[in-house]
């Protein structure tokens, strides 16, 4: 059964789902789908790398699992509901989150019952963007990781009038509004600064934790009007 690739990710990732804890070889889903040992091996590898919980048991009867614990079962996604989530992710574009928001929206999309997905690509198919996408850089991931473990981080930082600046800096949050600032404490001026994410060039995580600081909304109005805190605007219980 030859189909495309991304039908043949999402189908891979329901294969395994469904007779989990049992592996499936790379020879016999190569078979299954129609394609190459090789091939296979390159798609299970990708979905490793956005996040699917897979991992190989090695042995003659070994294979590949997907670990059910750690995965969705088949969401029922309206085709509306899976182009406004398409649409937000567009509307991601040069902010902190856009390849978090791709990860998590082909997560999404691979526990779709088979009918559910193929109506929403036929709807979006119909949804048109007049923009077009943004080109990924790691910068973002790097700030987000680094916020999420509190390790500092080192920042090429183009300043307002054209210097260039290193600064070694304590993350503590994201702003963002018209333009997306990464928030932290700088240690060159010993104070909490706003930096605009389109002059940063170059992010650098660095292998010392940041102590416990906090930052107050007075002093984010600095860089924003009226900041709200994200969960205080949707619900994370």
């Amino acid at each position: 059964m030859a189909v495309n690739r991304t039908e043949r990710l999402y189908a891979l990732v329901e294969e395994l789902r469904a007779v989990s804890p049992r592996p499936r070889s790379a020879r016999w889903l190569a078979g299954r789908f129609g394609v190459s040992t090789r091939t296979i091996e390159r798609d299970l590898s990708a979905l490793q790398q956005s996040g699917v919980p897979l991992y190989a048991e090695p042995g003659r009867s070994g294979g590949y699992v997907v670990d059910k614990d750690h995965t969705l079962p088949p969401l029922t996604v309206t085709p509306a509901e899976a182009a406004a989530l398409a649409v937000g992710l567009h509307g991601l574009a040069g902010t902190p989150f856009a390849e978090d928001a791709r990860t998590a929206l082909y997560k999404v999309f691979a526990v779709m019952p088979q009918r559910e997905r193929q109506a929403a690509r036929e709807f979006a198919a119909r949804v048109w963007l007049a923009a077009g996408p943004v080109p990924a850089t790691a910068l973002p991931h790097t700030l987000c990781e680094a916020l999420a473990a509190r390790r500092l981080v080192e920042l090429r930082y183009a300043e307002e009038e054209g210097e260039v600046t290193v600064r070694t800096v304590e993350p503590l949050g994201f702003l963002g509004g018209d333009h997306w600032y990464f928030v932290g404490w700088c240690r060159r001026d010993s104070a909490v600064r706003g930096f605009l994410l389109d002059r940063i060039s170059e992010a650098r995580a660095l292998e010392e934790t940041a102590e416990s600081r906090s930052v107050g909304l007075s002093e984010l109005r600095a860089w924003g009007r009226d900041p709200v805190p994200l969960d205080t605007l949707y619900s994370f219980a």
